[in-house]
């Protein structure tokens, strides 16, 4: 099983510059999650006839949004969290409601589950940072951590937080930025405590390695990025876990895509 998540930063963008399909054909991946979408399904101009498509896409146009390409078809789908969760800790602020952005899908298998994410910026001036790190993480934590008890989950997609200082290229001169301040690495910290294995890290332990990079000075020339995106797994699946991959050489997006591959 191989799946491929990619923050593809507008499908139809990609698309257009006919670098989502050879991508598709070259790495044949069997579910592909796809993140910042900014389309519907009936916007979208990419046919892939293999696969069957789910989309959660935002209310507003052109923004956020996530989609599940899958070979297989799953037992079931799912948008967004529970309503209880989305009460118990008020997804909405001055900027807009998480809970009409996208942001989550739910894919469940016969094996385990497969969560989609696309978590929401702290915003450059942190004005978006209680919200994303007191509201959104536990409450995508809380999320996962019910469906684990029932078959083990695969997570992916756009976290938008380096963990460590090793997840980006200057540590020093962002610990107080969005994307890299002690709250919203502290949710990482969290999910891996709560036994969910950051699966890159089980075989590149090094630096240099980056899934986004601003479009500002060269930074992607100059691999001076940040490991926002992630392939994260319950714990219980280690074993099966065979490779998890950047690609950082996929142009067409801020973001590179990531995968995994494991046995089922």
């Amino acid at each position: 099983m191989k799946i491929l998540s990619w923050n593809v930063n507008g499908i139809r963008s990609v698309h257009d510059k006919n670098l989502f399909q050879p991508l598709i054909d070259e790495q044949k991946p069997d579910i592909i999650c796809l993140q910042e979408t900014k389309a519907h399904q009936h916007q979208s101009p990419v046919d892939l006839p293999d696969y069957d498509e789910y989309w959660n896409s935002a209310q507003r146009p052109g923004y956020s949004g996530t989609a599940i390409f899958s070979k297989e078809k799953p037992l079931n789908i799912s948008f967004g969290f529970s309503p209880s969760i989305n009460k118990k800790y008020e997804l909405t602020d001055g900027f807009g409601d998480l809970t009409a952005e996208g942001r989550v899908m739910t894919a469940e298998y016969p094996d385990f589950y497969l969560v989609n994410v696309y978590t929401p910026n702290s915003k450059r001036s942190l004005e978006r940072l209680d919200l994303r790190s007191g509201h959104w993480d536990p409450a995508f934590l809380e999320h996962c951590k019910k469906l684990n008890k029932k078959k083990p989950v695969v997570m992916c997609g756009d976290f938008n937080a380096a963990h460590t200082e090793i997840d980006l290229a200057r540590p020093k001169d962002n610990k107080k930025n969005a994307g890299f301040t002690e709250l919203e690495r502290a949710g990482i910290d969290n999910l891996i405590n709560s036994g969910f294995i950051d699966t890159f890290r089980m075989f590149t332990h090094d630096g240099g390695h980056y899934s986004w990079w601003s479009n500002f000075a060269g930074s992607r020339a100059r691999n001076i990025g940040w490991r926002i995106d992630y392939f994260f797994a319950s714990d219980t699946l280690k074993s099966k876990i065979k490779k998890a991959e950047i690609l950082p050489d996929v142009m067409g997006s801020d973001h590179c895509p990531v995968t995994i591959t494991f046995e089922l």
